[in-house]
């Protein structure tokens, strides 16, 4: 009778777990992805353009033009995981301010895009984006620089694999998606359940583009020590790499999201580059 009691017992609790995992795996893009589906007005500073994906989605996207000294250099900016691009005309503004002209876009299912997220579809829509500044405006690659927000790291990497820029802009990145999500779920085997990987460490050993590597010495999101290991395995495998720690900074504080020292950063990787101002 103990015997039965303690077989029932522990199969009623692998059943909890079993169910439980189960869940964790069936809903794990809304644990990853949080858009705003909101579709935000155009602003003055910003022309509205539209992108084409490979399999036949329409994305709205921005273009700013520079409002300094014209570098003829295009920012291509990938978002994070939340929000929209309305998030993002501060960080355009203070790009064109140094010379560049900036793309931002959203991902499907993100500011009023049809679709839903998932790691495929954010490449084939940063290839769109790629696409709409190598094509209608004119840029080539050797004079586009890819600048990746936290997730977003995970997508211009992958796309630097296939479509090397001139340079690289790394905000907040992670070696993997697994990896973060096992530091902040220690206990679940998220290594085992996570379909989407992001695996920006080994990437960017595999692309050997100019790198600026900037974080937050605070950031309680994507752990700090993951940021240094993106930047000390490009610097390995023989990429330039110029890391930028804000002190003290979080996730999305405003002096890491497009702070001075970050727009900074970003002007010097282009002069040191070539892409200055014609």
């Amino acid at each position: 009778m103990v015997k039965r009691r303690f077989l029932r017992t522990v199969l009623v609790a692998v059943a909890v777990i079993v169910l439980l995992l189960t869940m964790a795996w069936w809903f794990q893009r809304q644990l990853i992805y949080f858009p705003d589906t909101s579709a935000p007005p155009v602003p003055d500073s910003a022309t509205e353009v539209e992108l084409r994906t490979s399999d036949d989605l329409k994305l709205a996207a921005w273009q700013f033009a520079p409002t300094g000294a014209d570098r003829k250099t295009a920012v291509l900016v990938a978002n994070g995981n939340g929000g929209n691009r309305l998030n993002r005309i501060g960080l355009a503004e203070a790009l064109t301010a140094k010379g560049f002209t900036v793309l931002v876009f959203d991902y499907r299912g993100y500011g009023g895009n049809p679709g839903s997220p998932d790691e495929d579809g954010l490449y084939a829509d940063a290839k769109a984006a790629l696409d709409h500044l190598t094509g209608p405006a004119g840029f080539d690659t050797d004079r586009i620089v890819y600048f990746g927000e936290s997730l977003g790291c995970g997508v211009v990497s992958k796309l630097a694999l296939d479509h090397p820029p001139a340079a690289m802009v790394l905000r907040s990145p992670f070696t993997s998606l697994p990896d973060v999500g096992q530091r902040h779920y220690p206990y679940l085997p998220v290594r085992l359940l996570l379909t989407e990987t992001y695996p920006v460490e080994s990437n960017v050993t595999k692309t050997g583009v100019p790198l600026l590597v900037a974080y937050g010495t605070g950031d309680s999101i994507v752990p700090p020590d993951l940021s240094k290991r993106v930047a000390e395995s490009a610097e390995n495998s023989g990429a330039e790499v110029t890391k930028l720690a804000i002190d003290g900074a979080d996730h999305n504080e405003l002096e890491l999201v497009g702070g001075a020292e970050v727009i900074d950063g970003v002007a010097t990787l282009a002069d040191s580059a070539g892409l200055t101002a014609r």
